[in-house]
């Protein structure tokens, strides 16, 4: 599930118990000057999976390590196995920083004390995160069209020399059979025709030969294929 663009209005799944923190995220986020933000509270773990899981217009996820009964690693570990790809922004109420470096392995895109996240830092710690998620989505995409154009042009190349093999078997087969025809035979006529069928495949084969030389690889985007 991949964020939509965020723009105008940018949505945050705030997932914390802590109605007070709640409070103060929503005011920085609504007295940030530039993006207009659109703060969704859901204090459980379990609903905001739910939530995260149904249709919603989402853009980033505010994620309180300290839940009453699960820890905000455990709840985004589901997320990721709903395959939720969201950012998500772990907040937490200590300076701690063993929590810090296990938020970053399991792939949170940044770390937050709470009394910190406020004023203008948090707003400008999202916007931030989204970039970057932007620009690595946009990098994986573009490595994904590269693997799959790499892969059709290796299937083309397989064709063509597949192709090239069918056709060169039962030429070089009718070649053959013509020299024997061309040295037996007198006939003027019948001379004149297999010496002609003889040119035919000879020019045959060259252009089976530019066929499995030719290159396939696409070219680059806004450049149109030349044949040579």
């Amino acid at each position: 599930m991949e964020p939509r663009v965020p723009d105008p209005v940018i949505n945050i799944l705030l997932v914390d118990d802590d109605a007070g923190y709640a409070a103060t995220a929503k005011s920085s986020l609504d007295t940030f000057n530039g993006k207009a933000f659109n703060l969704v509270c859901i204090g459980d773990g379990e609903k905001a999976l739910s939530y995260l899981t149904a249709p919603n217009e989402i853009h980033l996820i505010l994620l309180n390590y300290h839940l009453k009964n699960r820890n905000g690693l455990e709840i985004l570990g589901d997320v990721r196995g709903a395959n939720v790809s969201l950012p998500v922004i772990m907040l937490t109420g200590e300076k701690d920083f063993r929590i810090a470096v296990e938020a970053m392995k399991h792939g949170v895109a940044e770390y937050l004390v709470k009394e910190d996240a406020t004023d203008t830092l948090l707003p400008r710690t999202i916007l931030h995160v989204l970039e970057e998620h932007q620009l690595k989505t946009k990098v994986a995409t573009a490595e994904q069209n590269r693997i799959i154009s790499q892969r059709k042009t290796e299937a083309i190349q397989e064709l063509v020399v597949t192709m090239c093999h069918e056709f060169n078997n039962p030429l070089a087969a009718i070649k053959i059979s013509t020299d024997i025809l061309a040295r037996q035979c007198q006939t003027p006529g019948v001379k004149t025709l297999l010496a002609d069928l003889n040119r035919s495949i000879t020019d045959l084969e060259k252009q089976i030969v530019k066929l499995r030389d030719l290159d396939v690889t696409p070219p680059p985007a806004g450049q149109e294929f030349t044949p040579e």
